[in-house]
């Protein structure tokens, strides 16, 4: 589910695209909200090729982290924050080497919930598995029940974000279940499937965070190493997130339609990593 700006950079580059596929769209200047030249930020763990560091433990973000979320347009690695969330398949190894040199940890963002034909992997997606479009150009949700199918694909797409050294992975569209796909999932299948996906993330080193998916957070809470979420304030969700808080693991949390002097109140004190983004994903943000 990538936001319009980026499918549309996306599409323009796709007969120029660099061998990274790396979009390329001019970026303003600073944008508002975020500091105006680079910052080292804490030193970086050491960090093996899976993530972890030299231990072999898993990198995770802390509770109350502070986070940038850049899902289109070129990374602006000059917010002053430790972690970033950032897309896989549009940035290659050196996007995340440099941001490691600046003492930032760097999120994989993969769509595991719907085919989006203007990946390099779609045409691995057979027919059987594509279900109804589901609202954002390009995409059709997958049945997720066919792990056969596509546990082999998402194994590529972790292994593309392990090798291009990610720290960890956010899984988008993992509450397939709630959905008219065009297909009978239950609860239970979708349960299995993310219980898949967190797995490959593991098993590769990398943490991974449960994309909003709120009435499955008791079941999955030991499965996943923290959580990104949307508009909990909007819809009045944010409680049911605390969960993860209690267990000591982050909410990466942003609104789109409400100010900060809104939703600050609501979600500092339950410890939430909050801030608004446009719906473009791209470089500007408003944190608390």
């Amino acid at each position: 589910m990538l936001p319009a700006a980026a499918l549309s950079a996306l599409a323009c580059t796709a007969a120029a695209t660099s061998p990274t596929g790396s979009p390329s769209v001019p970026t303003s200047a600073s944008p508002a909200g975020s500091p105006s030249g680079p910052s080292a930020g804490p030193p970086a763990t050491a960090a093996g090729p899976a993530g972890g560091d030299s231990a072999g433990r898993r990198w995770a973000p802390a509770v109350g982290t502070t986070w940038q979320w850049q899902l289109s347009g070129p990374v602006d690695p000059r917010i002053d924050v430790p972690v970033y969330d950032i897309d896989g398949f549009g940035n290659d190894a050196a996007v995340v080497r440099r941001l490691h040199a600046l003492g930032r940890r760097v999120i994989c963002y993969v769509n595991v919930g719907a085919a989006e034909n203007y990946r390099p992997d779609y045409k691995r997606f057979p027919a059987r598995v594509l279900g109804r479009p589901n609202g954002w150009p390009g995409e059709r949700w997958l049945d997720i029940r066919r792990l056969d199918v596509l546990g082999p694909i998402m194994t590529a797409r972790f292994d593309m974000c392990r090798d291009k050294g990610f720290d960890a992975v956010e899984p988008d569209l993992v509450e397939n279940y709630t959905e008219a796909t065009g297909f009978p999932l239950t609860a239970a299948d979708q349960l299995a499937y993310n219980r898949l996906i967190a797995r490959l993330a593991h098993e590769r080193g990398m943490s991974v965070g449960l994309k909003n998916d709120l009435d499955q957070i008791d079941e999955l809470l030991r499965d996943f190493d923290f959580a990104v979420n949307e508009e909990c304030v909007q819809f009045h969700e944010c409680r049911a997130l605390t969960r993860f808080i209690k267990a000591g693991k982050a909410v990466l949390h942003v609104e789109y339609r409400i100010s900060p002097d809104r939703f600050c109140p609501v979600t500092k004190p339950l410890g939430l990593s909050s801030m608004r983004k446009r719906l473009a994903l791209d470089a500007w943000r408003q944190p608390c």
